[in-house]
């Protein structure tokens, strides 16, 4: 695939900030291993030891929960067997032969972190444990998850069951993009058809504790230690926490979430519409398009940073989905964010277009 350099662009953001303003000193936490990213663009805020290979405990269920809701099964009907019954360690007291909901499952799963249930869960999206572990390797895979390796749908401790807090950020950032999910994490009590009582979430941000917690999933084992992957939203801004082997892992997310909140705002380094971009080898000019604002969480210290360059396909395509190249933002020569160039304008856009002309022509206003 050959592209086109297009000559380096810098997006000056002057104004955004006060400059005078300073970033503050890292959060502290206690947790070995920790990581803060913003949801939106992926891009990581603080870490410590984030890509250190460590045991997770009960936060692997977030795995096991998207690849349930992801099955397209969750109004299947689940029979709990005997290795579901006797799994070890927390539970929803499923019973020999009992019968539940793939989807009421998954809120006993995420809520009242049931091994019980994540071994249902298994056996019935993926044929057996064995199958469905096999199915979480792969879906690590593809998500980028390079220092992860699954071996059960629990999280109970084992030699060859391991991930990352950066790796597990990866999965809940992708997991978030999911609505059922998302309504999933951030419910606070659910009751099943089969129980008489109701389910509260074991996540104390979300039940009372941090005003802005909007989901997470919570972990323990003797060998793990306290793990919690969190996340929080605050005007336009969405912030992923993950934290292994933390003692005073509420205080630690809390901590990380204001210091993100305070540190960083949500800028727009680009606007979505269209872009003449100047090849430097022809002198040629192409026009593309950018379907969505580009928006990324910026520091006082960043306020003009940003670069960008951008690459167009030679002989690309032009209809209209076609992507024809693409940008690249850089921060201090790293790159942190990239975007597709397409070459027509988004349909809805072109279509809000022809209506305001038609308002024009016509005469109407539609403010009165």
């Amino acid at each position: 695939m050959r592209y086109a350099v297009i000559a380096l662009v810098c997006l000056l953001i002057g104004g955004l900030f006060n400059p005078t303003i300073g970033q503050a000193a890292n959060p502290g936490v206690s947790a070995n291993n920790a990581v803060l990213i913003e949801q939106s663009s992926g891009r990581v805020l603080f870490e410590k030891q984030a890509h250190q290979e460590q045991p997770i405990a009960s936060i692997t269920k977030i795995m096991t929960a998207i690849i349930a809701i992801e099955s397209g099964k969750l109004n299947e009907t689940v029979t709990a067997s005997d290795r579901a019954i006797n799994a070890i360690g927390s539970s929803i007291y499923l019973e020999k032969d009992e019968k539940m909901k793939l989807k009421d499952l998954v809120y006993g799963l995420m809520l009242r972190s049931g091994n019980d249930a994540a071994v249902a869960i298994s056996e019935h999206v993926g044929g057996s444990v064995e199958g469905f572990v096999h199915l979480m390797n792969r879906k690590a895979e593809w998500l980028g998850m390079t220092n992860t390796s699954f071996e059960n749908p629990h999280g109970l401790d084992s030699d060859n069951h391991y991930s990352t807090a950066y790796d597990m950020a990866i999965l809940m950032r992708y997991a978030m993009d999911n609505e059922l999910f998302r309504e999933v994490t951030e419910t606070v009590s659910y009751k099943s058809e089969k129980r008489a009582y109701a389910w509260r979430n074991k996540n104390k941000l979300l039940t009372g504790m941090y005003d802005y917690s909007n989901g997470g999933k919570t972990g323990y084992t003797r060998v793990a230690g306290r793990t919690l992957v969190s996340s929080a939203l605050k005007n336009d801004m969405e912030l992923i926490a993950v934290t292994l082997n933390g003692p005073d892992d509420w205080r630690d997310h809390i901590e990380m979430f204001e210091w993100g909140f305070e540190q960083y705002d949500m800028t727009t380094i680009d606007q979505k519409g269209e872009s003449i971009y100047q090849i430097e080898e022809t002198g040629n000019q192409v026009t593309g398009y950018l379907h969505r604002d580009i928006t990324l969480p910026l520091n006082a210290n960043e306020q003009n940073q940003i670069e960008s360059q951008s690459f167009i396909l030679h002989d690309s395509p032009r209809t209209a989905e076609d992507v024809i190249g693409k940008t690249i933002y850089f921060l201090d020569a790293v790159p942190v964010i990239e975007t597709p160039i397409y070459s027509e304008r988004h349909e809805t856009e072109f279509l809000t277009d022809i209506v305001s002309v038609y308002q024009r022509m016509t005469g109407f206003d539609p403010n009165g």
